[in-house]
């Protein structure tokens, strides 16, 4: 870590928001969410989520989940929220969740996505670099930071294998 990134950061400080509406050139022939597009969408919440965290610049190392559990259609609203879930000495996971909202359901939001991202500080020298520790404060944010280490474990058994 640079002497001017802090030790840790809490989970609310990297947290980032993007919304959109589905235009025309964003659906495939179906007149639904281009699947390309979201995943485009996700990528640069999870890199704005990264870099606010490490403070530097970010790398997508890997995209270990991501669960298209709905359609969205033209003129569709979309929000992509995401967060830091656990941190490693140089990567991050980041969670990314993709809403839904339509015209006619006012204020009803609808789950479509869920993706999982491990993003890499890159330091001034271009290899990775230390991250700040996460400072988990709810409980849903510890449950997060606990699911995260598992996911980890598990990508690594699976590199092993």
């Amino acid at each position: 870590m640079t002497p001017t990134t802090p030790e840790a950061k809490t989970v609310a400080h990297s947290r980032a928001e993007q919304v959109h509406i589905i235009m025309p050139v964003d659906v495939n022939g179906g007149y639904t969410l281009f699947g390309g597009m979201l995943m485009q969408w996700i990528d640069v919440v999870a890199g704005v989520v990264s870099r606010r965290h490490s403070e530097t610049e970010t790398r997508t190392a890997a995209i270990d989940h991501l669960e298209f559990l709905a359609p969205a259609h033209i003129n569709d609203t979309v929000t992509i929220a995401g967060r830091v879930t656990c941190v490693g000495n140089t990567s991050m996971e980041v969670c990314v969740d993709t809403y839904v909202e339509r015209l006619g359901s006012p204020g009803r939001r609808m789950h479509v996505n869920r993706a999982y991202l491990t993003m890499v500080a890159i330091g001034l020298d271009g290899r990775p670099t230390r991250v700040p520790r996460l400072i988990a404060q709810t409980d849903e944010e510890k449950a997060d930071y606990e699911a995260g280490l598992k996911r980890r474990e598990r990508r690594r058994q699976a590199a092993l294998d």
